[in-house]
């Protein structure tokens, strides 16, 4: 156990030179008393909340509630406000200023007089984001789910967010509802605080931090309103105190074996495409190479238990009321490295030790999964020489093999002008370039193309997609995401003309352009790389360091191993 003078903050508090005195005389400007703060453990809260995040719209009184703890357990709390990345109004996408993030959390822990974090988010980029912050400054820290909003509700249908506005956006152009309709959905469709309530990024990468084993066992799945939730903000505090007492840092807990067990997790929870390119990024902070070859490979032998939206029926109320991820990780302890350490201070197995599933239909036995494997499939070949994705069981199974004529759309603008062409067919395969991370810029969720309206009259709901964009962990479809390289690079993505017949093949994991190597050449000498996307600010450092989806999307001098020493306090 540390003593209160080995503590980081005291190097601020603590000493006889004229900074310490400083520092001392601020904290009473600040209204604090010596025996508030001095020989205690300070505890920095970083807090995501704004007023234009409604996935964080609760987390200013949650701040309250872990402050709560931190004071009964002998700490000492102070808030950060931090940036807050909201899903829903950030643009062009809020995939942009994940690594803004994340080095903003690293260089508050690194800077402040702080001995211990509590990370507070939820909403998508959030969670990797102040992740793989904390796993760069080292110091102990626990994560702080937001929690998944409650049911949606519309007449006598219960709603997914995000899953059942592509739903019903798509019934809308194809005639079936009206603009009366459409009004009431949207009061319907988000009724609380709180991220989406599928198994989109949100609560995939809630439940990836809680498999991880940064979170106290159950918070991933706690609906954001429940008393529950409360409950545990205020745990959360008071563990952090303990953690830092212990030295139990983060650096600790994610090791190799922790983020094995995250992806084992995620293909179980029929999880989102984005948690392969921030697993990556997050495992590339702690030091640790993690490919598309490992979600592969665990895919070939996981199977998805999780029946929940857009894979499955249920939703994340349900799924928490079923037994929540310590339920579910309880059906995979054979898969799981069960030994290694948690912010609990005891072992994942210890922590799963009186997990209970409630509903085998919510959380499936492994005899009787949603699907035998897991939910991501990793697809290679000469349209995609680093690699791609599919979230296969979101798909329409006739689509899984399949090969069409290529429709190409340059990028986004392109294809909200032609994308309801007559000329396109159910058969057609749509290809949206230039949406990558340096051409979207950011790579934007744009990669659940729309159905042309004419086959939505027509009841087609599903066609083969393929970008170098991202896609919303709400959707569903047979959408090839993250194509790498991307085509603002030169990839083969941009080579692709109108009519080229393109494979899909997702049980030999095959995606492919049948045109010969010969024609791609010449085509590859014809091309010219578009001009850049910023001229100055933090969008040209983005552009002149940020990696392909395939390597996670993060900043080159981030994502390097090395050593920033620690400041000088005194």
């Amino acid at each position: 156990m540390k003593r209160p003078e080995e503590l980081r903050s005291h190097r601020w508090f603590g000493g006889g030179e004229l900074r310490n005195f400083s520092h001392r005389a601020r904290s009473r400007q600040l209204g604090y008393n010596p025996e508030e703060h001095l020989g205690k453990p300070v505890i920095g809260i970083l807090n995501t909340w704004s007023d234009i995040n409604p996935c964080h719209m609760h987390l200013r009184e949650r701040a309250e509630q872990v402050k709560r703890g931190v004071w009964q357990a002998g700490g000492f709390p102070l808030e950060f406000p931090v940036a807050t990345l909201s899903e829903t109004y950030q643009k062009p996408t809020p995939m942009l200023y994940r690594n803004l993030l994340a080095m903003e959390t690293e260089e508050i822990l690194r800077s402040y007089p702080i001995d211990g974090a509590v990370l507070m988010g939820g909403c998508d980029k959030t969670t990797p984001a102040l992740l793989m912050g904390a796993a760069s400054a080292g110091l102990p820290a626990i994560f702080v789910p937001a929690g998944p909003m409650l049911r949606g509700h519309w007449r006598n249908e219960v709603l997914g967010s995000g899953t059942d506005m592509w739903k019903y956006w798509d019934d809308k152009r194809a005639g079936l509802i009206g603009d009366a309709e459409l009004s009431e959905l949207e009061r319907g469709l988000a009724r609380s605080p709180g991220h989406c309530m599928t198994m989109g990024t949100a609560s995939t990468m809630t439940s990836a931090a809680e498999v991880l084993g940064v979170t106290l066992p159950g918070a991933a799945s706690i609906p954001a309103v429940d008393s529950a939730h409360h409950r545990m903000a205020a745990a959360s505090g008071a563990r952090i105190v303990g953690m830092v007492w212990e030295d139990l840092t983060i650096t600790q807990v994610l090791d190799k074996r922790a983020y094995a067990d995250a992806i084992t997790t995620v293909l179980a929870l029929g999880g989102s495409t984005n948690a392969v390119i921030h697993l990556i990024a997050m495992a590339g902070r702690s030091g640790i190479p993690v490919s598309l070859a490992d979600f592969d490979a665990i895919a070939r032998r996981v199977p998805v238990l999780a029946n929940i939206r857009p894979g499955g029926d249920w939703l994340m109320e349900d799924f928490y009321y079923a037994g929540g991820l310590p339920g579910l990780l309880s059906r995979l302890t054979d898969l799981l490295h069960t030994e290694r350490l948690t912010v609990t201070g005891r072992t994942l197995g210890e922590n799963l030790s009186q997990a209970q599933v409630h509903n085998d239909d919510v959380i499936r036995p492994r005899e009787k999964p949603v699907a035998a494997e897991g939910g991501v499939a990793v697809l290679h070949g000469n349209l995609a020489p680093s690699g791609a994705v599919i979230k296969h069981i979101a798909a329409e199974p006739h689509l899984l093999t399949h090969t069409g004529p290529a429709v190409v759309f340059e990028n986004y603008p392109d294809l909200k002008k032609r994308i309801d062409d007559p000329a396109i067919t159910a058969d057609s395969v749509l290809v949206l370039r230039g949406s990558g991370p340096l051409g979207g810029p950011g790579m934007p969720e744009y990669g659940m193309l729309p159905i042309p309206a004419h086959l939505l009259e027509q009841g087609v709901r599903d066609m083969v997609r393929i970008s170098d964009a991202r896609m919303s962990g709400t959707s569903y479809g047979a959408c090839v995401l993250h194509v790498a390289p991307e085509s603002h690079v030169g990839g083969p993505l941009a080579l692709v003309r109108d009519g080229d017949l393109i494979t899909l093949d997702v049980p030999s994991r095959v995606l492919r352009l049948e045109v010969s190597d010969e024609e791609l050449s010449r085509r590859r000498s014809e091309w010219t790389a578009p001009a850049p996307r910023f001229e100055r600010g933090y969008g040209a450092l983005y552009s002149e360091h940020i990696t392909q989806a395939d390597e996670g999307c993060d900043f080159d001098f981030l994502s390097r191993a090395g050593h920033n020493p620690e400041p000088d306090a005194g």
